[in-house]
């Protein structure tokens, strides 16, 4: 029988539940266990696909075209498994499948109510995850015990153990324990409130992890053991880490996966470390440094482009460099442009978003990229800034933009696909999920791959106007991926440059930490050969002293 384990989290908010539940489910994984996992979100949106990225964040978007939160990018890159839609639910859309089985009569006229229907469908959401080929399925539940619009999950979570079978569930409880600097102590106290909430709704964690910037002491485990009733053991301190790959391993040394295999009665399971040590090797491996600047829409919180950066983190691994990463607010590029302030750059990327604003700029951040020979990534919306450069800058299409931006555009390079424009309700005009590419022969992309067919996710609705792909390809744009029945354009690059690139596809969602995705890696191993070649360069030109001593080398 497929087992549980819940994963809660009090105090504050991003203590760590999502890293803490990636982290187990690649423990398990490790012992040979098959994992998947679930984000259960208390918002009343439906989804993430409409909220404001400076609010929620990327929408991680799956390969059946879920949009949903970002955990489960995490979750992905841990256990490194495709997971789907199902693998997200929102209070938003619990509530619109109660509701809609209400209407269609499906409860016989019985009075809809929280308990038992939307609990019951709570419960649905977490069993459909269980099937044949799972061993083991991890539930992360969003938001803090003492949040009231948490309330139908933990009820729901507290009847599942009877439901499924007390050997079959195991509740992980994740909270803070703060450190006050005045009196030089670590706290237990919110732990001991946070547990005290969650056992008044009738769970009694079998685990708990605390949060800390400093290690727990063992007086303070104990204490925390008494008062909370769990065992000593039980009690898993995750002190602040050098990188979020070490997590793992340091839960394993703290025991965390052995006691969550003896409650669900799994202790047969023996775990072989050895792949995730190879990883943080990796990890601690990069240090060379590699400079790129990240232009975006949504620069003031990092979360958004939340795969992007682990993505050039993960290619970064594989070269043995370490990515320092520029955060580039897109409308800022033409005045740093003009200042001569993005020359230090070793190569840049131009991610996604929605939107009129800071498009020029990533326009031209795209040129500065094409003439200065700096390689480029374009993720996206970067695809269709490139795009729209390249026709104004080198075939003189004056005024060439989006249709997204200019309707009235004299030069609609990229645009809605042709069956789209009559349709009024945009949301019906998205691509979302996977979606298959054929390579061309010969190209970056093709060598990048290695693969003639790539599938990648996709999330957007406009398109690369295939009505001027003649006039493009004449200048030397190579179209370098399309879809099977070539009438979408899914890769661009140049062949007479380093590396000028771009994909209409979100390839970040699709990178692991030791399978760095083929764009990411090769945009990195341009980027640092174009480092080296300015380093020589410097060398040669720089005078030596009399001495034989280079000046840049000089105290």
């Amino acid at each position: 029988m497929t087992k549980h384990i819940f994963v809660t989290g009090g105090v504050a908010s991003s203590l760590g539940k999502g890293l803490t539940a990636s982290s187990l489910g690649r423990l398990l994984k490790l012992r040979g266990l098959r994992v998947t996992l679930q984000k259960l979100d208390p918002y009343i949106n439906v989804d993430p696909g409409t909220m404001n990225p400076y609010e929620h964040g990327e929408v991680f978007v799956t390969d059946d075209g879920g949009e949903t939160d970002l955990d489960l990018g995490h979750y992905e890159r841990f256990i490194d498994e495709n997971l789907s839609r199902n693998s997200n639910a929102t209070t938003g859309s619990i509530y619109q499948a109660v509701l809609a089985a209400e209407r269609r009569g499906d409860y016989l006229g019985k009075t809809v109510q929280v308990i038992p229907h939307i609990t019951d469908e709570i419960k649905r959401r977490i069993t459909r995850l269980a099937t044949d080929d799972v061993d083991v399925v991890i539930t992360e539940v969003g938001g803090t015990v003492g949040d009231i619009e948490i309330l139908p999950f933990l009820e729901a979570i507290r009847q599942y153990r009877k439901d499924a079978g007390r050997g079959n569930v195991c509740y992980v409880h994740v909270t803070l324990v703060p450190y006050i600097g005045p009196s030089g102590e670590q706290k237990t106290k919110p732990t001991q409130h946070s547990v005290t909430e969650l056992r008044s709704r009738g769970i009694q964690p079998d685990l708990i992890v605390c949060r800390s910037e400093e290690p727990l002491s063992d007086d303070l485990r104990n204490k925390i053991s008494n008062l909370c009733d769990v065992d000593e053991r039980a009690v898993v301190n995750a002190a602040d880490a050098r990188n979020i790959y070490e997590l793992p391993l340091i839960f394993h040394d703290e025991g965390l996966d052995q006691v969550v295999c003896e409650v669900l009665q799994l202790d047969e399971h023996e775990v072989d470390l050895g792949p995730w040590e190879e990883v943080v090797h990796l990890v601690e491996a990069a240090t060379q440094p590699v400079r790129i600047g990240l232009i975006g829409k949504y620069v003031q919180l990092a979360d958004a482009y939340l795969s992007v950066v682990e993505s050039l983190k993960h290619a970064g691994f594989h070269h043995g460099a370490a990515v320092e990463i520029e955060w580039i607010q897109s409308e800022d590029v033409e005045g740093l442009l003009a200042a001569d302030r993005l020359g230090h750059l070793d190569g840049i990327v131009l991610p996604g978003g929605f939107g009129a604003r800071g498009v020029e700029g990533k326009i031209a951040a795209a040129r500065y990229a094409r003439e200065e020979e700096l390689p480029c990534l374009g993720l996206c919306l970067g695809l269709q800034a490139m795009t729209v450069e390249f026709a104004r800058n080198v075939l003189g299409f004056s005024g060439a933009n989006s249709t997204e931006f200019d309707p009235t555009t004299r030069f609609p390079v990229i645009d809605l696909m042709l069956d789209q424009r009559d349709i009024t309700d945009k949301g019906g005009t998205m691509r979302l999920g996977a979606y298959y590419a054929v390579l061309t022969p010969g190209t970056k992309v093709a060598a990048a791959y290695d693969e003639p067919v790539v599938s990648e996710r996709h999330r957007h609705r406009y398109e690369f106007n295939s009505n001027y792909r003649a006039r493009f390809e004449e200048a030397g744009f190579v179209c370098s991926g399309t879809s099977p029945d070539k009438r979408l354009v899914e890769f661009i690059e140049l062949a007479d440059h380093p590396f000028w690139v771009a994909t209409q596809a979100h390839p970040e969602f699709k990178s692991r930490p030791d399978r760095p995705h083929p764009l990411f890696r090769e945009l990195i191993g341009a980027a640092l050969e174009r480092r080296r070649e300015r380093t020589a360069e410097l060398h040669a030109t720089t005078p030596a002293d009399p001495a034989g001593v280079s000046r840049s080398h000089a105290s």
